[in-house]
């Protein structure tokens, strides 16, 4: 009887051996992958806008490098050898339009193999401040979406629901923007700098009147900064924006002209280094231009 339970006992000992070997022996399914891949998208952008936007879509999954640096003006920046080295070296290069980064033009002429994307195209005779009204922003991180699901389809999904928590974001700032500026005081817009808030002004029913032109390169005469005292004084306006990256001389002249205030407004493109190592969004430099409008056209909310 002994010797039949040892047969037996022994026979079962062989099966799970064998049982466990026929197991080890085969490939095990791959566990399913994570949502941040090990290797990171290499993405570089031009500048602040497109790296923003860039970081608002393609979150973990993308290692981001920007050529403008950080308190750098991007409309006269001059990309070096170096530029188009880390742009060739990527997977893709983000540029909002040659129209805003002249520069680009050099950039796109020294490298091949590299998926690039125009994420903010204008017509000619449009301003090419295209980003400075929510929707704007908005048609831009969409077309970051499909560049980058199109480089990393593995991210598709990833992407697309970030592009909707963005979307969510964008319907709420617009409505915030339509309501808070609905009943001002002044609508006269007056700007020290140049017209990069034309398309705002324009899309939430406000006159906008700058020094200079499209870019930091226009001129800025003692007769177009008179005309400016002018408008200021005849239409009571109480208070003036600018850049904050842009020096404030003029500003302050016409403060001290006027007797007005001097409130900044921010164009995204130019971004400090603190701002820069605070990971300010596109969104929270659109709620404080609101903050600073309500400011300074005395709007009723």
């Amino acid at each position: 009887m002994r010797k039949k339970v040892t047969a037996v006992l022994l026979l079962f000992i062989l099966a799970v051996f064998g049982l466990w070997w026929w197991h080890a022996g085969k490939k095990v399914p791959a566990a399913v992958s994570p949502v941040v891949p090990s290797e990171k998208l290499h993405v570089t952008a031009s500048g602040y806008v497109a790296y923003t936007l860039l970081k608002q879509i393609g979150g973990d999954r993308l290692e981001i490098s920007m050529l403008v640096p950080p308190g750098t003006e991007p409309h006269s920046f001059e990309p070096t050898p170096g530029s188009i080295i880390a742009v060739s070296e990527s997977d893709l290069f983000v540029y909002v339009s040659p129209r805003v980064e002249p520069w680009v033009k050099d950039i796109l002429r020294g490298i091949t193999g590299v998926n690039t994307l125009e994420a903010g195209p204008c017509l000619k005779d449009q301003d090419p401040h295209v980003w400075m009204t929510p929707y704007g922003a908005l048609d831009m991180a969409k077309r970051i979406e499909k560049a980058l699901s199109k480089t990393d389809p593995a991210g598709k999904t990833y992407y697309s629901e970030r592009y909707k928590q963005f979307e969510q974001e964008i319907k709420a700032l617009h409505d915030a923007f339509g309501r808070d500026l609905a009943d001002c005081q002044s609508r006269a817009v007056v700007h020290v700098g140049h017209l990069a808030f034309g398309n705002l002004a324009h899309t939430y029913g406000l006159e906008f009147r700058a020094l200079t032109g499209t870019s930091h390169q226009g001129e800025h005469s003692v007769q177009k900064l008179a005309d400016l005292v002018r408008f200021i004084r005849k239409n009571k306006v109480q208070a003036v924006f600018t850049e904050e990256m842009v020096a404030s001389d003029l500003a302050d002249t016409v403060a001290q002209e006027t007797n007005v205030r001097v409130l900044p407004l921010y164009t995204v493109e130019e971004v400090s280094k603190t701002d820069f190592d605070s990971g300010v969004t596109y969104g929270d430099y659109m709620r404080r231009n609101l903050h600073n409008l309500k400011e300074g056209l005395k709007c009723r909310v």
